[in-house]
């Protein structure tokens, strides 16, 4: 198989990223492009993301999550703490997470590291969630081999008798992370391929350095 795909060209030119328009945090800057993603340019799941760990094997891996809350502390998904990802993230809490916002010509890189956050938040948030997804977190053992599909439908059908009528508790190993950032860089495509890229670091003092990147 052999495709050449240096052909594909696409110019950049929907906006600038200039370091005197940032505001000193970037959690804001976080907040007014996700804003402007998430209600004017038309994006399916814009908290679409990807996190990227490394394996028990020494392999980084990237996979999507959603993103489902963000505050001046940092980034909150959900996930099974036994899966691949969880178990990667108990040995090496380090992390980075990437959004990409095709359609706004933007990127988002955030370097961080994960720990759990509070039962209760995860109970409060288990409990937002449709009937189907909670029975879905009980129903996968995340990760693990599985000989067919049919034994996954066959244990859904189970549950959904045990527990018909009945509140669905949520499963200890399932729950929240929260992704508290070192480093976040901003990339606005721009023409010529000479991008925007803005970098805030954070300082031993709590304060954010910005600077900014070649493209």
């Amino acid at each position: 198989m052999d495709k050449d795909l240096s052909g594909y060209r696409k110019s950049y030119e929907k906006a600038t990223l200039l370091k005197h328009d940032i505001p000193e945090n970037p959690l804001e800057l976080f907040k007014v492009w996700f804003h402007e993603v998430d209600n004017h340019f038309n994006v399916d799941e814009a908290n679409a993301m990807t996190i990227s760990t490394l394996g028990l094997d020494g392999y980084p891996k990237s996979r999507v999550v959603l993103l489902k809350r963000f505050t001046y502390e940092g980034f909150v998904f959900y996930t099974n703490y036994e899966s691949e990802k969880g178990k990667a993230i108990e040995d090496n809490p380090n992390v980075c997470l990437s959004f990409f916002w095709h359609v706004a010509e933007r990127q988002v890189i955030i370097k961080g590291k994960a720990e759990k956050i509070a039962d209760n938040l995860s109970d409060g948030y288990f409990e937002s969630r449709p009937r189907g997804s909670q029975l879905g977190a009980l129903v996968s053992q995340q990760s693990k081999v599985i000989e067919d599909r049919e034994e996954l439908e066959d244990r859904l059908n189970k549950l959904e008798q045990e527990y018909e009528g009945k509140q669905i508790p949520r499963p200890s190993n399932w729950g929240g992370y929260i992704v508290k950032p070192v480093e976040i860089e901003f990339w606005q495509g721009r023409p010529n391929r000479l991008h925007d890229r803005i970098r805030y670091k954070l300082q031993e003092d709590l304060d954010w350095h910005t600077e900014r990147l070649q493209p």
